[in-house]
């Protein structure tokens, strides 16, 4: 599987769509008043990978001489983004331009500027898709840029599965194909599972059996845990965890028979039919795998989307300059054309995918990412689902931390992952406790609106 083919027919393609002319731009720029950005991610790397958001810094200044970006490198070394951006907000020293672990606190501590108006005649932001604008946009007022899009579900090893003469999963494959693909490849004794770990199945399998249900059950009126949906998806991943078709619920001794000492390892290594991962993995997997693989997505078809995004400082004294550059390294065409030419330059992998409807750059996308079952999910974002974790306000409390009062083990105030998974692996009985997660999870997420004004 090769993400980038020949570098001559792909330069070729790109000089097409970005044009050959001289651009006049720069002599202009350099005329302008000089100006400084700082910019704090977690995607820059170090100074010595010169990995490729530091190439498109790069090249943004390149293209506006009289715009200055500075790494801010205290956040970056947080060991807590959302702590290290409180910590900037304290001293007076907020990054003009910053990533977003999460739009609601920034919205709640009061970090980000109202983008409402600069966004609204901008033609790049208008071809990102209405849901992923809508997801960055509070009380209609926009907060937030979308930063980039990632496709979440499996994974198939296809050698595998053709190893053992086994159909090979494909886009809008069934549960019931799904259950039979991991019992099918597994064989322990051999090395060989079907899946890494149950939990997933938790939050994508409401939206697979449920055209109005989205991840982990959740729409606009809140969660739905107490729904049958959500009960059978629940039970379905306990059924995979006591008959061993996944990795993590093995024990010591089962993984024995493995090449590789965590699930990672396991997959890379040929000993895994399906992993569930991001489309952030795809430059590993370009890199490590010595198998073919596709990304089949999760089983019915739908398309699970997680969105990345940026914030602009409500302190910063350049906000159009701020504007100008975190579209350039987003959302923008001209950006994302550049970005698409430097990583088949330089040969870096580009992860997760364009946001933006804008054809000239699909296409230039997909002719450097030939995995067919990715194109495919892409074509069906219409009927997508999105991952809620950075948009929906309490989202991480209503999934994960708050406590619900119930002793798991030793642990007399487990959260609410800790009570379902201790459901997953069969113990505790998931119909006792339901009907309380759902409203705990419903009231963190109703404290989580009324801390942003909703």
């Amino acid at each position: 599987m090769k993400m980038l083919k020949s570098l001559v027919a792909i330069s070729t393609s790109m000089m097409l769509l970005i044009g050959c002319s001289k651009d006049t731009s720069t002599e202009k720029e350099s005329n302008k008043k000089e100006v400084t950005i700082s910019f704090a991610s977690w995607g820059l790397g170090t100074e010595e990978e010169r990995n490729l958001d530091r190439i498109m810094i790069e090249e943004f200044e390149a293209k506006y001489p009289h715009i200055n970006i500075e790494i801010d490198e205290s956040v970056i070394a947080s060991e807590q983004w959302n702590d290290g951006l409180a910590a900037a907000a304290s001293a007076n020293k907020m990054p003009d331009v910053f990533s977003l672990a999460q739009i609601p606190p920034g919205i709640a501590n009061n970090w980000l500027l109202d983008l409402t108006e600069m966004a609204a005649d901008d033609e790049d932001f208008a071809k990102i898709p209405e849901v992923v604008r809508e997801s960055a946009t509070y009380n209609e007022v926009l907060y937030a840029l979308p930063a980039g899009q990632q496709l979440l579900g499996y994974y198939v090893n296809k050698d595998l599965f053709n190893q053992e003469n086994l159909d090979v999963p494909e886009n809008g494959y069934s549960i019931d194909e799904f259950a039979d693909a991991v019992r099918s490849i597994t064989d322990i004794s051999n090395g060989q599972v079907g899946v890494n770990n149950p939990n997933a199945i938790l939050d994508w399998y409401p939206a697979a059996v449920s055209d109005t249900l989205g991840w982990y059950t959740y729409t606009e009126e809140g969660y739905h845990l107490d729904s049958n949906e959500f009960i059978n998806g629940l039970n379905f991943a306990n059924n995979l965890v006591t008959n061993g078709y996944t990795y993590e619920s093995l024990s010591d001794e089962q993984k024995s028979n493995f090449t590789g000492e965590n699930p990672g390892e396991v997959w890379t290594a040929g000993g895994m039919g399906l992993v569930w991962d991001g489309t952030w993995a795809l430059s590993s997997f370009e890199e490590n795998l010595d198998f073919e693989y596709d990304f089949i997505g999760i089983p019915g078809g739908r398309t699970v989307v997680a969105n990345d995004y940026m914030g602009i400082s409500k302190t910063t004294k350049h906000a159009e300059e701020a504007y100008l550059f975190t579209k350039w390294m987003t959302f923008g065409k001209e950006g994302y054309l550049k970005r698409i030419e430097v990583a088949v330059e330089e040969e870096k992998g580009l992860n997760g995918l364009p946001v933006t409807t804008d054809e000239e750059v699909l296409d230039a996308y997909f002719e450097i990412q030939d995995l067919p079952g990715l194109r495919i999910a892409y074509e069906k974002l219409d009927n997508g689902v999105i991952e809620p974790f950075k948009f929906v306000p309490g989202y991480v409390q209503s999934r994960w931390e708050a406590p619900t009062g119930v002793a798991v083990e030793d642990n007399p105030n487990a959260n609410i992952t800790t009570l379902l998974e201790a459901a997953v692996k069969g113990q505790v009985k998931i119909e006792d406790y339901i009907s309380q997660i759902n409203d705990l999870a419903n009231q963190k997420h109703q404290e989580g609106k009324e801390a942003i004004g909703q």
